[in-house]
């Protein structure tokens, strides 16, 4: 049930400005490859407590803006911008059907070798220059960016945001024949809190609420990817690539003593106060 509000609101979202995929556009795509990436500046972000004065007795004498620094740097060791890219991207593929031509998608090592791309973690991904996947025999580019991610929160309601758009295109001419901008929100979507302060303790919980929005973009896409108004034709026996989704352990962490004629030790450094009970 939940995701299938995530799916009517990511729809509403991206309702404007997009292009949608015809059959007889598809039919003429015989070998496609499919590029990734995260805009430089993109994130993780923290949104959370500048925007949001719930916080403030929490804080206490931490200021709000030292707060979200704090909480960046836990959403960053959290998950790699590379880990995130390929999500979306493996995810889709691995819901596409055995159809053409999505069994000839060029495989993606070699894509990653034409396009002299860093498969590391700590670079972004610059846009590429798309000619040099000719010689590969490809006609057709299936692109994913995000453009903004991290956490947000309004009222004392907290969750992880996701921002960015897909699009697919012709190597000879450049016209697109598929776009679509997503903007997936679990402060839009009405889900469960996600405790800042227990993020700080458990970065995983970031990771996980993240890929939740990774996987409901992906369902789209691949919905939007699979037109029914098609020609098509039998599938071809090569094998979809498996998606390995990431594990994840919830930890909570322990709640602060509470004794008012204590003085409350100063925070270590680097860290925000502990979630509540």
């Amino acid at each position: 049930m939940a995701r299938c509000v995530f799916l009517i609101v990511l729809a509403f979202l991206s309702g404007c400005a997009s292009t949608r995929l015809s059959g007889a556009d598809l039919d003429r795509v015989r070998q496609p490859a499919f590029i990734s990436r995260i805009e430089i500046e993109a994130g993780p972000k923290s949104r959370v407590f500048r925007e949001d004065g719930a916080y403030g007795d929490k804080l206490k004498k931490l200021e709000p803006k030292e707060a979200d620094r704090r909480l960046q740097v836990k959403l960053t060791k959290a998950v790699t911008r590379f880990e995130i890219s390929e999500r979306l991207r493996v995810s889709t593929i691995h819901l596409l059907p055995e159809e053409r031509p999505w069994p000839n998608t060029v495989d993606p090592a070699r894509v990653a070798s034409a396009l002299e791309s860093f498969l590391v973690e700590e670079v972004p991904a610059n846009a590429p220059d798309y000619d040099l996947l000719v010689p590969l025999g490809v006609d057709a580019v299936v692109e994913f960016v995000i453009e903004d991610y991290g956490m947000r929160s309004k009222k004392g309601h907290a969750g992880a945001y996701l921002k960015g758009y897909g699009r697919m295109f012709r190597l000879d001419g450049r016209s697109e024949i598929w776009r679509r901008p997503f903007e997936v929100d679990q402060l839009e979507m009405e889900a469960p809190h996600l405790d800042p302060f227990k993020v700080g303790k458990d970065p995983e919980l970031f990771r996980q609420a993240l890929s939740s929005l990774l996987d409901v973009v992906a369902e789209q896409f691949a919905q939007e990817l699979t037109p029914k108004d098609r020609r098509g034709g039998p599938p071809l026996p090569e094998e979809q690539p498996d998606m390995s989704a990431p594990d994840s352990t919830n930890r909570t962490g322990r709640e602060n003593q509470q004794r008012p004629p204590k003085p409350e030790p100063d925070l270590p450094a680097g860290e925000l106060p502990d979630p509540d009970p």
